[in-house]
């Protein structure tokens, strides 16, 4: 499976008051922060037509994860059985991609206002997707 390399850049950065690990709820929207979405310039025109109040998907590289697991205990609770890391939303994964479901609390030339969101001020931003209701929206 190593035949392949892939790159990515970021195109920014998350800004939050959550700064430590231990901090973070699981989920976003189990006690989520405020965040901005700093993005780079080079990428601020992707950003037309995303308005106040508009959901998003937010695709994260949890660059403090450990990449090395494959099976852990779902919610990090010894009470739940082991499982795949596949089958969890353990941030603990050989490609440690977060995904965030948050809503648009206001829009910059070169960044997002959002909420909820559970990843550390310093997170890199991988990718910005809306929720879509209708498959044939965007």
């Amino acid at each position: 499976m190593s035949e392949f390399n892939y790159t990515f850049e970021p195109i920014g950065v998350i800004r939050s008051a959550l700064v430590d690990l231990r901090d973070a709820p699981r989920q976003g929207d189990e006690g989520g922060f405020q965040a901005l979405l700093e993005l780079d310039a080079k990428v601020a025109d992707g950003l037309m037509g995303i308005k106040a109040g508009d959901e998003l998907i937010i695709l994260t590289w949890l660059h403090r994860s450990q990449r090395d697991v494959l099976q852990v205990h779902p919610r990090g609770s010894p009470n739940n059985p082991l499982m795949g890391v596949f089958a969890t939303r353990s941030p603990d994964r050989p490609n440690p991609i977060g995904l965030h479901r948050v809503s648009v609390v206001e829009v910059g030339d070169v960044w997002l206002k959002v909420e909820p969101i559970e990843a550390i001020d310093g997170t890199p931003i991988v990718d910005i997707k809306p929720v879509l209701t209708d498959i044939n929206e965007r």
